[in-house]
């Protein structure tokens, strides 16, 4: 499309030219009562067509010129006709440009010269009424063909800015996503490793099988924190291999990497979640647990899920053996959690219980299928 401009700016007018001249001749011979050309007609003939040549950085200009060219070769006493291409092409150019009401204007103009001139002005009156309907009627298709064309230019545009409106709304959607997957894999196993690596500087020298644990541990979560890291990152990188997200069925291993004393217990009917769901329930019960690693060390918790009908209850409780947990205000965890429940449309509540936490979250699932209860 844009080769095609490139050719056609250029040469239409030079083309308009040409024709203007030439069918000008032709028109002579249907109207011999009119004026002859001559060397300025010729001129004002070829005026109008190069006038074309600014009409897309400056139609209201381009207008004025072809319709004073034209207005001029019609006073002369020339051959109606050709002379009329250049300024109808101005006035759909200056229409689908939106100049409206310039056109408009310049519209009732043209229709007025045009009128009095045929009727009290040319050596030839012209017949009446249906002349000045049929003047009326060209104008009118002219204007409205430009209209046609500059709504739907109008929508094209407004439709390509919704749609790059969207792209950039998924865009910031996905890099806030890939920001809380970055957050919970970080916050996790650094705590882990944090705590990990002070349970080996302690037991070193009294326990070293006990401090290797510990460094064994920590070997472990360093590894996952990089492969998590890549699998989240690798969506920047297009076509690059993902691997397998963080979902419901690695919530045992996450349990056992915790280095907590946690007691897991699951009631209802266990199915397959919907991928967001899956996702976010694991990471929830990671950041509950990352909080109790990171405020609560030595406490005790219990992770329950519970599958109801319509949704997956998880409560995460910690014992608060050790110093008070997180509050609500405070941190980025709680938050990011929340945020996760309410983007499905569940919700999360974290609280005092007792003398340690307790994180609660409701997340929607599909029902039981019939028959399968």
């Amino acid at each position: 499309m844009r080769a095609k401009l490139r050719w056609v700016d250029p040469m239409l007018p030079l083309f308009m030219a040409v024709l203007q001249v030439t069918t000008t001749w032709g028109a002579q011979w249907n109207q011999p009562d009119r004026v002859q050309v001559d060397a300025v007609g010729v001129a004002l003939l070829v005026a109008g067509p190069l006038a074309l040549a600014v009409r897309r950085h400056h139609p209201v200009l381009t207008l004025i010129a072809t319709l004073a060219v034209t207005f001029v070769f019609i006073a002369r006493g020339h051959a109606y006709g050709p002379i009329f291409f250049s300024p109808v092409i101005a006035f759909y150019n200056a229409v689908v440009l939106g100049h409206r009401r310039v056109v408009w204007a310049f519209s009732a103009a043209a229709y007025v010269f045009f009128v009095v001139y045929t009727t009290w002005l040319a050596p030839v009156p012209s017949p009446g009424l249906w002349h000045m309907f049929a003047i009326a009627a060209v104008i009118g298709v002219i204007l409205a063909l430009g209209e046609f064309v500059r709504a739907r230019r109008e929508r094209l545009a407004e439709h390509e800015r919704v749609v790059q409106e969207e792209a950039r709304r998924q865009a910031s959607d996905e890099r806030l996503t890939m920001a809380q997957e970055l957050h919970d894999v970080l916050a996790h196993n650094i705590s882990l490793i944090h705590v990990q690596a002070s349970t080996a500087l302690h037991l070193i020298d009294d326990q070293p099988e006990q401090a290797r644990t510990a460094l064994t541990t920590i070997k472990q979560a360093s590894k996952d924190v990089l492969t998590e890291m890549r699998s989240v990152l690798s969506v920047l990188r297009d076509g690059a291999p993902r691997s397998p997200t963080a979902g419901m069925e690695r919530l045992e291993e996450l349990i056992e990497r915790s280095g907590l004393p946690v007691t897991r217990r699951v009631t209802g009917q266990v199915r397959a979640l919907p991928p967001g769901v899956d996702r976010a329930g694991y990471r929830i019960v990671q950041e509950a647990l990352t909080n109790v690693t990171r405020h609560a060390p030595g406490s005790t918790a219990a992770v329950l899920l519970e599958y109801g009908p319509r949704e997956l209850l998880i409560r995460v409780t910690d014992s608060g053996g050790g110093p008070p947990g997180e509050s609500l205000g405070g941190g980025n965890g709680i938050p990011g959690m929340r945020e996760r429940a309410a983007a499905l449309g569940g919700s999360l509540t974290a609280e005092r219980h007792g003398q340690g936490f307790r994180v609660e979250a409701r997340l929607p699932i599909p029902e039981i299928p019939e028959g399968r209860e």
